[in-house]
Formats: C-alpha cells, structure tokens, sequence
C-alpha cells in the first residue's frame, strides 16, 4: 500500500494543518527540511522551523509565466513568512536554468 492509499485509509487530510499531522503520524518526528510552494504547505514550514534544530524550509515561487505558469495567488502568506523567518525561496523565473515539459 502506498502513502497515498494509507493517508485515504485513514481519513487525514494532506493539506494545510493535516501536513504537520500527517509528517507526524508517518515519520514521527520534526523534520529537517520541508519544501512547500502554496500557503497550504505553510503549516508544514511552520512546523519544520521549529527554532530549536537546525532546519531547512524552501518555498517554490511559480512566477516564471513564459516557461511554466506563475501564479502569485494561493502563495501570498507562505511568502510573507518566508521573509519574516529568513526561509530560502527558490524562484523559477530567477533560479531555474530550464523548464520541462
């Protein structure tokens, strides 16, 4: 059975404060890096930066509109609190060399 039929299995919800939950459930433990690209992966950052162990938080910034998609709504508190908390954003526009299909 894969992760995905497991978490279905046990009716959590993958999204938003079910990730911090489910890392939890899964693995737990704290992990020590999370990398998240929307405002529902922020409680997983949250949680991952916990300010007792070291950690590394990514946020995937979807703002390259010729080679991919942007989109700047569905993001706006995860990036917020990247700047707040000094997380690294990864933008695809500036940091991605090439897109694939």
């Amino acid at each position: 059975m894969n992760v995905i039929d497991r978490i279905a299995e046990l009716k959590s919800n993958n999204d938003k404060n079910g990730k911090p939950e489910n890392i939890q459930l899964h693995i737990g433990r704290r992990p020590i890096l999370a990398f998240g690209n929307s405002d529902g992966d922020l409680p997983m950052l949250q949680f991952t930066d916990d300010g007792q162990e070291p950690a590394l938080m990514l946020l995937l910034h979807h703002d390259d509109s010729e080679r991919e998609f942007d989109y700047d709504r569905g993001p706006e508190k995860a990036l917020e609190a990247a700047a707040t908390n000094g997380w690294t954003v990864v933008s695809m526009k500036e940091d991605f060399k090439k897109m694939f299909p």
